[in-house]
């Protein structure tokens, strides 16, 4: 199947850059990143102290500077509250408006190979360097370009042109939330499935919310995780209440048109999971992801 591409337009990366950029990242993030291979760019999240995650990002290493790549909405408090953690490090904090970030949806094997993208481990989270461009494999049939505007023009030259929702559903059929401000400091990290996502390395030192998540991995799990359902509706806004027997079980953390309807990931209380659950007035139908959801 042919490539297709979208301008993540509501994607932005933010960049680090400095002598202390890795520590402090390392010291800021759920995931170790001092030592990270950069041949991998992983997902992380930034907590607050109850171990509720602010923002979700993608750690992208750079031999200059390490982006971060996040939703544009909620990007500038980001960046504003990340700075106030900064005090004597050496270490600067801005927007990477050079790098813009496209989708490259479906699989050609003929154009990756021959762009040199196609890499021999195919594992979530490869990260590429090809000249001026860096490809991340989100997962499969699903990568993301970063980049030059003009260089992503391009490169997708002659692709069908996708739409971000599109991009945005491989994303939720992969299980990948988007936390943005309507659920910024809502959910543990394991209610978002992060620490199965490999967003949270539980051997690395301090980090802000590292003691409640640690507790959780190490002393019971929590009672609702995020999951991914089928809705014969428009998708509903981030936050939709889901329902069982007319009580609230769960919310609504991201969703995209689909068929008929649409596709969400939702977090669900455990005792609720297996009943019949509704979100803006029509049933909800569980569909796989791929990995099992923890009951923990």
């Amino acid at each position: 199947m042919a490539l297709q591409h979208a301008a993540l337009l509501n994607t932005v990366c933010l960049e680090a850059r400095g002598a202390d950029a890795a520590a402090f990242l390392h010291a800021q993030l759920s995931r170790a990143v001092a030592d990270l291979d950069p041949d991998v760019a992983p997902l992380a999240a930034w907590a607050d102290p109850r171990g509720r995650v602010r923002a979700l990002v993608r750690v992208v290493r750079l031999p200059e500077r390490w982006l971060l790549v996040t939703p544009r909405d909620g990007a500038d408090e980001l960046l504003k509250k990340l700075g106030m953690f900064v005090l004597r490090s050496k270490v600067t904090l801005a927007r990477a408006d050079d790098i813009h970030v496209t989708a490259l949806l479906d699989d050609d094997d003929e154009w990756l190979t021959a762009t040199g993208v196609r890499a021999a481990d195919e594992s979530p989270n490869r990260l590429v360097r090809r000249d001026d461009l860096t490809f991340v494999r989100v997962g499969p049939s699903y990568w993301q370009a970063l980049g030059a505007p003009a260089r992503l023009v391009s490169l997708t030259a002659g692709m069908r042109e996708a739409s971000a929702d599109e991009a945005a559903l491989a994303e939720i059929q992969l299980g990948i939330p988007a936390v943005t401000s309507a659920v910024a400091d809502r959910f543990v990290a394991q209610m978002l499935n992060l620490d199965v996502l490999d967003a949270v390395s539980f051997d690395k030192g301090c980090y802000p919310g590292q003691e409640v998540i640690a507790r959780v991995h190490n002393l019971g799990g929590v009672k609702r995780r995020a999951r991914r359902y089928g809705l014969p509706a428009d998708p509903p806004a981030v936050g939709a209440a889901v329902l069982a027997a007319g009580a609230q079980v769960g919310e609504v953390v991201r969703s995209a048109p689909a068929g008929m309807g649409c596709e969400l990931l939702a977090v669900v209380d455990h005792a609720a999971a297996d009943s019949l659950l509704t979100c803006a007035g029509a049933p909800l139908a569980e569909l796989p992801l791929p990995f099992a959801v923890p009951r923990d």
